[in-house]
């Protein structure tokens, strides 16, 4: 709560997400941010139903897809989430497909970095069509090279396609799991902020990217705070000057 204090969002999108596992206290912990920014609108989306340290399953039709202030009750998952002081007068969601292969990754273990081999789950896209007009867009991309791209490509798609007539009024943010700025981009996407990100104490990648049709790095003013120990990615912030 502290962090979030003093980053001072208006809109701020959240990955790696619990919803009311017994690992995290039972809690909601989109709603717990989201009384310490003091936010007037909340989502949490679910890509996996259960905790992922243990058996998880992928969400059926009789879970809800989209938790929110207004529709609060769900079974306990995992996912992504979005907190806003600003009214969202609609939230939408795209299911992603996870990679049918995991890969081997580092983390950290008593000081060491040591590989293990990870499945991959199901992933989401969660949109929120702001007040003023804006759509702004949250994800967690696969882990697996290439397979994290083409889930990208159907975000991009996805966001000419929810009634966004003025362009420069649509961002996609997260953690999109590719190290390389011009591949995320693409050729129609300009990416807002620059710098390494991951692991916080120690960044190395760039894999955290906020994205816009039509805007540049130009327009924006980018802040990214120190890691001071609310996750094991740098907290990445852009203010966008509006009318």
């Amino acid at each position: 709560a502290s962090a979030v204090k003093k980053i001072a969002p208006e809109v701020l999108a959240i990955q790696e997400v619990d919803f009311l596992l017994p690992r995290s206290n039972s809690l909601n912990q989109v709603l717990e941010i989201a009384k310490s920014m003091k936010a007037v609108d909340w989502a949490f989306a679910p890509s996996l139903m259960g905790s992922p340290d243990d058996d998880w399953r992928n969400p059926n039709s009789e879970d809800a897809k989209i938790v929110t202030n207004k529709d609060p009750e769900a079974s306990p998952g995992y996912g992504i989430g979005m907190v806003s002081t600003i009214p969202v007068t609609s939230w939408h969601r795209l299911d992603l497909t996870g990679s049918p292969v995991g890969v081997f990754m580092a983390f950290p273990v008593d000081g060491k970095m040591k590989k293990f081999y990870v499945r991959d789950h199901p992933r989401s896209a969660l949109a929120a069509h702001l007040e003023n007009g804006w759509l702004i867009i949250n994800t967690h991309l696969s882990f697996v090279p290439g397979f994290n791209l083409l889930q990208l490509i159907k975000i991009k798609r996805w966001a000419n396609k929810l009634g966004v007539k003025d362009k420069s009024k649509i961002l996609i943010m997260g953690d999109m799991n590719i190290p390389i700025r011009k591949v995320v981009a693409g050729l129609k996407w300009n990416s807002l902020a620059t710098g390494k990100t991951f692991p916080s104490w120690l960044p190395k990648v760039e894999i955290d990217f906020m994205l816009s049709p039509t805007l540049t790095a130009s327009d924006v003013k980018q802040i990214i705070y120190s890691h001071k120990g609310m996750s094991d990615h740098l907290p990445l912030q852009i203010e966008i000057p509006i009318d």
